[in-house]
């Protein structure tokens, strides 16, 4: 993997899907004068950076069709989703160097995985994780008006849609996992917790004042 960065007054968000980091990180970014970097609105030109190296699992990717995608089981899914965000990863630290702001930055996204975070020397004190339950997970999911997109050329739409929930609570297992060898701050968001004492929480541990 990259050498160590270095990278000053960012503090980085990372997780799994529908755990609330957009939501949480417009907020904190609102209240405390942020910049804020969504790595999700750049993830196609990300992808497609990648394809130009001829990456693998992006280039596989990006030729999939929605059957082809969605209909293979989860744990491939999973494994080449954080085989991706590798591939990527690099270029995502090259657009925040390239941020121009004097103010602190802070950016969230399923791309910033523990073990890669801690590979680059990221301290512990400036990332923090955040996973859904499975139940909070596939709730959010259900009202999203994109999914049926994302489903639509699907032969069998149920059976994708439960392999995309499946694919994203193996993802948030993961991610749990690492955050337990790395020693990273990990917040379970089972939906119980109201969203003002999530921000307080990971606010507390950046130590923004």
């Amino acid at each position: 993997m990259a050498k160590k960065e270095t990278i000053k007054n960012i503090y980085f968000v990372g997780g799994s899907p529908c755990a609330g980091k957009s939501t949480i990180c417009e907020i904190i970014s609102q209240k405390y004068d942020l910049y804020y970097f969504k790595v999700d609105a750049y993830l196609d030109d990300y992808m497609k950076i990648a394809v130009e190296r001829k990456e693998p699992l992006c280039t596989k990717n990006m030729q999939m069709s929605q059957e082809e995608i969605w209909m293979r089981d989860p744990l491939i899914q999973t494994k080449e989703e954080f085989g991706i965000y590798e591939e990527i990863f690099l270029n995502i630290l090259d657009d925040l160097k390239k941020i121009k702001s004097d103010k602190a930055i802070i950016t969230e996204g399923c791309a910033y995985v523990p073990n890669l975070i801690k590979q680059i020397g990221i301290p512990n004190s400036k990332y923090i994780a955040i996973v859904p339950t499975k139940e909070f997970q596939v709730s959010h999911y259900e009202k999203r008006n994109y999914v049926p997109l994302m489903l639509k050329e699907c032969s069998d739409k149920e059976t994708a849609f439960q392999n995309w929930m499946e694919r994203d609570a193996l993802f948030a297992k993961e991610v749990a996992k690492q955050c337990k060898d790395n020693n990273c701050k990990l917040i379970v968001n089972d939906g119980t917790v109201d969203v003002n004492d999530l921000v307080a929480e990971i606010v507390n541990h950046f130590e923004i004042k």
